[in-house]
């Protein structure tokens, strides 16, 4: 795939161009500011990007907002964002929105973030399994009704695994993941979406609240 690649810390862009080229990808364009993102974009048209959320000259969300802009302009341009922190603002803000969101720290399990830039490019979505955690806690009260194998099964799923990948997860059949997917969503009163990108974004839409 072609990669655009923004990251204002030079250590961590170089380390992250070495290891999207070391998976077979090419990286396209390796920046350090949104506006460079948005014309790398531009004059690349790359099959991902994948940008940092805090960027110069402000260092709070020019790498979000570039995202948002870029996707306005390209509707569906596979996107992954990578954050130091979980930041609830722009949890609110990104989940349901088809963009990828990992927190830095997965990087080191090289991987799953190779696994994640291809997911997110193949149109699926992809959540930090830490993000999910947070989620997880602040709707404490209606999970009471899940089984602790469901709210494992819920967990999985809100990251953006398929079921096939649930199943290996916790060496379990996929029949009994389907089961166990039922059973969450009739208990929390959601829709059994027909695919697994809209199965995610329901379950992320319940967790936000």
């Amino acid at each position: 795939m072609r990669v655009v690649l923004a990251e204002d810390s030079v250590l961590l862009r170089e380390g992250l161009a070495g290891l999207l080229e070391r998976f077979g990808h090419t990286v396209a364009a390796a920046v350090g500011d949104a506006p460079a993102l948005t014309a790398a974009v531009a004059e690349h048209e790359p099959d991902i990007v994948v940008t940092d959320v805090r960027m110069p000259p402000g260092f709070t969300d020019e790498g979000l907002r570039a995202a948002f802009a870029l996707r306005a302009v390209r509707p569906g341009l596979p996107v992954l964002i990578l954050s130091q922190y979980v930041q609830q603002a722009y949890v609110a803000e990104i989940m349901g929105s088809g963009i990828g969101y990992l927190l830095k720290d997965r990087i080191g399990h090289v991987r799953e973030f190779a696994d994640a830039v291809e997911r997110v490019a193949a149109g699926g979505t992809v959540v930090d399994p830490e993000v999910v955690r947070q989620l997880l806690a602040h709707r404490r009260d209606p999970l009471r009704r899940l089984t602790p194998r469901e709210r494992e099964v819920l967990a999985l799923v809100a990251e953006g695994r398929s079921n096939a990948a649930v199943a290996r997860s916790l060496v379990v059949t996929e029949a009994a993941v389907a089961k166990h997917i039922a059973n969450i969503f009739a208990k929390l009163d959601l829709p059994l979406a027909g695919d697994d990108h809209r199965r995610v974004l329901a379950v992320l839409a319940y967790l936000r609240g």
